[in-house]
C-alpha cells in the first residue's frame, strides 16, 4: 500500500502492475515460438513462467472484482456503472483467454511439439492485444473514479490480499518485476509498512531475483520494456 495523506486511494500502484503485465504477457508469443518443436526442458521454463504471470494476473483482477467494483457501484453515479460494467465484461473476457492458455499451455508442455507451440503463441497473442485494450482503458476510465471513491485502506487491504495468494517463495521475483519499470518512490511506499532494513533487504532479493529468472527466460537481466 502506498502511504499518502489523502484518505483516498493512491492508485499509483496499479501501473506498476500493467506495465509488467504489458512486458511480460507481451514478450510470451515471441517465448513459445522460439523454442525449437521437441525441446522439453526449454518448454519447461517457458511454461513455468506463463504459468506464474497469468497466476498473478488473475489474483489481481479477482482483487479488483471483490474490492473496486461492487464498491463503485454502491457509492457511483450511472455514469460509474457504465464504467464498472466496463471492467467487468473485460475481465470475463480475459479469464476466458486465461483459460484457454491454461489448457493449450498443459498440451504444449506434454509435447513440445511446433504445432501445439503456435497455438499457444496465438492465444496469448490475444491475451496481451486483450490485456492491454483493458488496462488502457482502466487508466483513463476507472482509476480517476476509484480515487475519488475508494479509501486508502481499502486499496491497502485489496493489495496485501492479492499478495497472500502468491506462493510465498515467489513474492520477491514478482516485486522485482514490479520494480523493473516502476517507480522508486511508489515502491518504497508498497514496502512503507516494513522497517527500513527488511524494505532493503526485500528489494535487493527482489532485484536479483528478477535478473536471474530474467536471463533464465529472456536471455538477459534486461528484457524489453513495455514502452519499448
Amino acid at each position: 500500500m502506498t502511504t499518502t495523506d489523502s484518505p483516498y486511494a493512491d492508485t499509483r500502484d496499479m501501473y506498476l502492475a500493467h506495465a509488467m503485465f504489458r512486458r511480460e504477457l507481451g514478450l510470451m508469443p515471441g517465448l513459445v515460438r522460439g523454442v525449437s518443436a521437441g525441446d522439453q526442458e526449454r518448454t519447461q521454463i517457458v511454461v513455468e513462467h506463463i504459468e506464474l504471470v497469468n497466476m498473478v494476473l488473475h489474483h489481481h483482477h479477482a482483487g479488483e472484482d471483490k474490492h473496486l467494483w461492487p464498491r463503485l457501484l454502491e457509492r457511483g453515479s450511472e455514469e460509474v456503472a457504465t464504467v464498472v460494467q466496463l471492467m467487468e465484461n473485460q475481465h470475463e473476457g480475459i479469464e476466458e483467454l486465461l483459460a484457454e492458455a491454461s489448457t493449450v499451455l498443459g498440451a504444449w508442455r506434454s509435447s513440445s511439439a511446433s504445432e501445439s507451440g503456435e497455438a499457444l503463441a496465438d492465444v496469448l497473442e490475444r491475451l496481451a492485444w486483450q490485456l492491454d485494450e483493458h488496462m488502457r482503458m482502466e487508466e483513463e476510465r476507472a482509476l480517476p473514479i476509484v480515487a475519488k471513491y475508494i479509501t486508502a485502506a481499502e486499496w491497502g487491504a485489496m493489495v496485501q490480499e492479492g499478495a497472500a495468494e502468491i506462493p510465498q517463495e515467489r513474492v520477491p521475483l514478482v516485486l522485482g518485476m514490479m520494480m523493473y519499470e516502476g517507480d522508486p518512490g511508489v515502491i518504497q511506499g508498497i514496502l512503507s509498512h516494513l522497517p527500513a532494513a527488511a524494505r532493503e533487504s526485500l528489494t535487493d532479493l527482489a532485484s536479483r531475483a528478477f535478473g536471474t529468472q530474467s536471463t533464465r527466460v529472456h536471455g538477459t537481466a534486461t528484457p524489453c520494456r513495455g514502452s519499448d
